[in-house]
Parts: structure tokens; sequence; C-alpha cells
């Protein structure tokens, strides 16, 4: 990973600096992941695939294309982030498109509160 965070960094064309702020680490943590003196946590990759909409499969697994075009919307970073079926991600979209009061009903029904 990382020879690969060094290759998107090198096409993104930014230095570690610039980078470093992008996800919100210091410049020395690019450094040290690049070198391989500390591992990424798994707060660091969706932070890195969310800000430059990079392949999480390519940077973990060497998979695949370096970038992709998703996620488009916050409900799509969420669904990626949690594995959510089409049909979760729906419900999702559904209940916040629900008016204040009808979700604090359904909030009250799913805690067992009457």
């Amino acid at each position: 990973m990382n020879e690969r965070l060094k290759d998107l960094r090198n096409t993104l064309g930014i230095n570690q600096a610039d980078f470093a702020v992008k996800v919100g680490v210091s410049r020395s943590a690019i450094s040290r992941l690049e070198s391989g003196d500390i591992n990424f946590t798994e707060q660091m990759i969706i932070s890195i695939c969310r800000e430059f909409n990079v392949n999480r499969a390519w940077l973990v697994e060497g998979v695949g294309d370096m970038f992709t075009n998703l996620p488009e919307t916050i409900l799509d970073e969420l669904a990626l982030q949690f594995d959510l079926s089409v049909d979760e991600k729906e419900l999702v979209s559904d209940f916040c498109k629900l008016s204040k009061e009808q979700r604090a009903i359904v909030m009250n029904f799913l805690r067992g509160n009457s």
C-alpha cells in the first residue's frame, strides 16, 4: 500500500504536505506511510478514498483502476462504508425524506418506545 500511496500522490501531482492537509493528517504521517514505517488505519484508507475518489480495492489490494467515480453522494459514501444493499440504501434514503415528526415516530417504534 505504501508504494500505491506514492503512485497516487505522484499521479495527482501534489506534495506530501498538500496531500496530508486533504486527508487531515501531518506531512510526516504521509511520509511514514509511504516509507512503510507505520501502517494505514481504516480511517486513513476511508479518508484517502473519499477525498481523492480512489478505488479502495486498488489502494488496499492493488486490484482494479486507481480511481473510481463513486461515491457521488453522501448516501453513496455511507452505502460503501457500511456495505449497504440496494434495498438498505433505499430505506435510508426514504427515512431521510420523512418529516422530522415522521422520523421521530419511526425512531420511537424502532426503539420500542410508545
